[in-house]
């Protein structure tokens, strides 16, 4: 079953996926064990997990790519998915421009390419070659492509694996802009809860079976969280969402530093 605390603090957003009971095996390995949760519109999720804890097939499972689980997922029947998977194949011998690369699983107008990479701030990498991107420029370029097409939900698999500290935190804060432009759900994974807790709604703290979830900061004292990622882990927590509120451009620079 749904937990029902979560779906309190979700609070009153669209409905737009309801997840019950998920359970996948390949072979005899068993990967997810009767996992439930929701997602509602306008509001991000964030499933973290040790490595192999089933985080990718969870969302596989989520974009339909995995069919073969028991259980059942609800969607709405007009959900519309953008999806930035793990890992992205980019053939560095073919030349391929950004824009390009926008118009290859649908067709977009100018205007909606121009949007979508303002929005992610790289309208400037418009014309440049994909194999020239750095990994913060190409993450970003994906990024706006999960938007075109106006998504109800955006599935992003380890967004900012490959970049840099400060090229994570302004990626999460771009995801949150985003959901708030958008009006979307947001479905993220992650291995860092204390560079995504600000931005973050809700927690999936997964690791075959759902081992807790709710709110960040209840996530990260709950003792299986706790048990995964120790004590360390959970104070470090703590301290960043007291003290930390800079910005960084796309280039990793730090702006101003406020302290209460």
């Amino acid at each position: 079953m749904v937990n029902e605390a979560v779906v309190e603090q979700q609070g009153a957003g669209e409905l737009l996926l309801r997840a019950d009971e998920i359970s996948y095996s390949q072979g005899k390995r068993l990967i997810l064990d009767r996992v439930s949760f929701e997602l509602r519109r306008a509001q991000i999720t964030t499933i973290i997990g040790p490595n192999g804890a089933g985080k990718s097939t969870l969302t596989n499972v989520v974009n339909g790519l995995i069919s073969n689980y028991s259980g059942s997922i609800e969607r709405s029947p007009t959900l519309r998915i953008g999806y930035l998977p793990q890992k992205v194949y980019v053939n560095t011998l073919m030349p391929l421009s950004v824009e390009r690369l926008l118009r290859l699983t649908r067709q977009s107008t100018a205007a909606e390419i121009d949007q979508a990479l303002a929005q992610s701030e790289v309208a400037y990498l418009r014309q440049r070659q994909v194999r020239s991107l750095s990994e913060g420029e190409l993450k970003r370029v994906l990024l706006a492509r999960t938007t075109l097409g106006k998504p109800d939900l955006i599935v992003l698999d380890e967004p900012t694996a490959g970049v840099d500290v400060s090229g994570e935190l302004r990626m999460y804060q771009l995801i949150g802009e985003l959901r708030d432009q958008l009006q979307c759900a947001v479905l993220l994974v992650s291995h860092d809860l204390h560079l995504v807790m600000s931005q973050t709604d809700q927690v999936l703290c997964l690791n075959q079976h759902l081992c807790c979830s709710g709110l960040p900061e209840s996530v990260s004292q709950h003792p299986e969280y706790l048990a995964l990622f120790g004590q360390q882990a959970s104070q470090s927590i703590a301290v960043y969402a007291h003290h930390h509120d800079h910005e960084h451009d796309v280039s990793g620079a730090m702006g101003a530093h406020k302290h209460d």
